[in-house]
């Protein structure tokens, strides 16, 4: 409600009236609402809605009653998607949703629905698909028109005022003077959006081969930037679930080639300006071939991910710079996006005062001004130079090498360099902190905030820092009480927002996230937790057609979507299929691996030919094709020996431990008072035992 129509109400009860204006007239953060329109996004939490809660556009969320009212009225609805850090959603909505022309043409003639992509990554799915089928491409903002069914008639992403207006025109002319035409074009839209997501269901086992394996990675070799890293193409994305497999593809293959692409790759990255080398964290990704300018908001699940990454080549490489990034991302992590209750938040804007990466950015005067006499080093160090420009005389800070090259190439003391970095970084972070800081998004998402118990627990298990496991426990319970309820998930939490239903991604991926607690900390709880997530995840969403499952668990939206292809985020049916796999030779439970094999069996002819978006089941293939060990410490030590086995490179390798008398088949008639042994199992049949990691280790490779 505006003021306007508030001083319209009777002024027989002035209390009342009060009332009225001090909350219905408010914002949600209490201050006085003297914008001039107001819609029904005020009453919503996400700050991407929010954004647009001030727009002369009728905007509402997502809702079946909004889709109910568009057929009585028989009107077209426009569903557009964004999401807070997305830098091409404002521009969109201060150049053309605040328009009033533009708002006019919207409110006549369209139910106007706006989405948070992160908050409904179903209705993003769908739409998405169907703009790639429409276009051929996508991207955010993402903005369809529809039939009052929800079938989509157009698709497009950022548009100029002038141009929106002259979509919006064509389409409503479309509709009102050729209705036949548009149905045609709708349902020819959705029945291929329905095509994108069927799975033919295959029972032949017999293709998990690492033949198939070594095919879908030739093939993707063509598409390696060996100098610069990434797949070639002039943007870069650094999608840790694809380098997390090759790592393990190129230690049990031998492959070469495919080890030092992952080097240089790792190194480029940390290198580049998509790292903040201030702060700490990482950016979204490379606006160029060389990871040098970023697109510059932060988000969770990135950073969640690389962690992991960086640390399990840590244990391969044993490279300084890895541990460096590990310490610096969890320090920004912990200071700018963790909630004080233990969870994390979604992400920080690109943009802060208007401009994009304004606050990461730097001006050569700027520098000099904080660094003084260290100006010069640091702008050898950072590549300050004018042919290195990128906007408004601004710089973003990038290395081309590493410390051992620079520090010989400048005659620096190699004591002495640690000292140095750290005041340059003392100096520039407090300077930066008196900027007007991006805004966050303070969505707590279950899925995301999984991965990053996973970070937590990858870097815990390399560096040996108690803290780290602690993050990752604490992540865990904070989870377990915000967003569960009667043992279901919600996706996002934020206090006061409305509860929406967990994703298939949510009970994956925290199932996922407890199975590795449990490895880590022999707790009992954590794989107990890991058992009943999967098994609702498999009652709320198996899909008989497919043998998979469904990424959400009802049926309002116009496709059935079975999400098997990675993109930032793994594939959660691959996912699923892992936890399967885990808790089958966990569990020795045939039926379980059976039902992953089948999953994987599916998928072979699409990764075979797209290994870059199926990673996540070509690491299951990995498992599959190649031998998998299970490694079982027992006894009253087995917390040291297996903290000893875990700082090990050992891919293909479930390692589990107790401490106590256990009927698990892993750990049944195997625990002494006299001794802590570790046993080295391949499909059930274990080698004897032994009393050391290295004696393990020496098993192990001798299987």
């Amino acid at each position: 409600m505006t003021r306007n129509m508030c001083l319209r109400l009777s002024f027989c009860n002035l209390f009342l009236l009060l009332i009225m204006i001090l909350f219905s007239c408010s914002d949600i953060k209490g201050q006085k609402n003297d914008h001039k329109y107001t819609n029904d996004l005020i009453h919503e939490t996400s700050p991407y809605l929010l954004q647009h809660a001030h727009n002369p556009v009728n905007w509402r969320p997502w809702s079946t009653s909004a889709l109910e009212e568009a057929k009585k009225e028989d009107k077209l609805v426009l569903v557009s998607v964004g999401y807070s850090s997305c830098h091409w959603c404002h521009v969109m909505e201060e150049e053309t949703f605040e328009d009033e022309e533009v708002a006019k043409l919207m409110n006549e003639n369209f139910i106007s629905i706006k989405v948070d992509r992160e908050e409904r990554p179903d209705v993003d799915h769908v739409y998405m698909t169907a703009l790639q089928l429409i276009n051929g491409n996508g991207g955010w903002p993402l903005n369809v028109i529809t039939l009052p069914n929800g079938k989509p008639i157009y698709g497009g992403t950022y548009h100029t005022k002038e141009q929106w207006s002259k979509v919006l025109a064509e389409v409503s002319k479309l509709y009102k003077n050729d209705p036949k035409k548009a149905n045609e074009y709708a349902d020819m839209v959705a029945q291929g959006i329905q095509e994108v997501n069927i799975i033919q269901p295959v029972s032949d086992l017999g293709m998990l081969t690492p033949e198939v394996l070594k095919n879908s990675v030739e093939k993707w070799k063509d598409n390696w930037d060996l100098k610069w890293g990434g797949n070639r193409g002039s943007q870069k994305f650094m999608i840790p679930i694809n380098l997390d497999f090759l790592l393990d593809y190129a230690v049990l293959t031998e492959d070469k080639d495919a080890m030092d692409f992952v080097k240089t790759t790792l190194d480029r990255i940390a290198w580049g300006g998509v790292y903040d080398h201030v702060a700490g964290g990482f950016y979204r990704y490379s606006t160029d071939a060389q990871w040098k300018v970023p697109h510059f908001e932060k988000m969770l699940y990135d950073n969640a991910q690389l962690l992991s990454l960086y640390s399990k080549a840590y244990k391969l490489f044993n490279e300084p710079m890895y541990k460096k990034v590990v310490e610096e991302t969890i320090a920004f992590l912990d200071r700018e996006m963790k909630n004080p209750g233990g969870g994390y938040y979604a992400a920080i804007d690109a943009d802060s005062e208007g401009e994009e990466g304004k606050y990461y950015v730097w001006k050569e005067e700027e520098l000099k001004a904080v660094l003084g006499s260290d100006y010069d080093l640091f702008a050898k160090y950072y590549n300050i130079k004018r042919s290195n420009i990128w906007e408004n005389d601004s710089y973003v800070l990038f290395r081309n090498s590493g410390d051992e090259e620079f520090i010989k190439e400048n005659d620096i003391d190699a004591e002495d360099w640690d000292g140095v970095q750290e005041r340059w970084q003392n100096k520039i972070l407090t300077a930066r902190n008196k900027r007007i800081r991006p805004n966050t998004d303070d969505k707590i998402i279950t899925s995301w905030n999984a991965l990053l118990i996973n970070g937590f627990v990858d870097a815990y298990n390399v560096f040996n820092e108690t803290a780290y496991l602690e993050k990752a426990e604490d992540v865990f319970n904070f989870i377990k009480k915000n967003s569960l309820n009667k043992d279901q998930l919600i996706h996002t939490y934020k206090k006061g927002s409305k509860k929406s239903d967990g994703f298939l991604e949510d009970y994956s991926f925290l199932a996922n996230a407890s199975l590795k607690l449990y490895s880590t900390t022999m707790t009992d709880s954590y794989l107990d937790f890991a058992k009943e997530m999967n098994q609702i995840a498999k009652d709320k969403f198996a899909d008989e057609n497919s043998g998979m499952y469904s990424f959400n668990s009802d049926d309002e939206l116009i496709a059935q979507i079975i999400k098997t292809d990675d993109g930032v985020l793994p594939s959660p049916n691959a996912v699923m299929a892992e936890n399967l796999f885990l808790l089958g030779h966990i569990d020795y439970d045939k039926e379980a691996t059976l039902k992953a094999r089948s999953m994987l069996s599916s998928m072979i002819s699409v990764l075979e030919e797209n290994a870059y978006n199926y990673s996540k089941w070509n690491s299951l293939l990995l498992k599959t094709a190649y031998p998998f060990y299970e490694i079982a410490v027992v006894g009253n030590d087995a917390k040291q020996l297996l903290a000893e086995l875990q700082q090990q490179n050992l891919p293909n390798t479930l390692i589990l431990g107790s401490n106590k008398e256990s009927e698990m088949p892993l750990f049944k008639g195997r625990y002494a008072d006299d001794g802590t042994y570790i046993y080295v199992c391949q499909d059930h049949t274990c080698k004897l035992p032994v009393a050391t990691a290295k004696e393990a280790l020496e098993q192990l490779k001798n299987f």
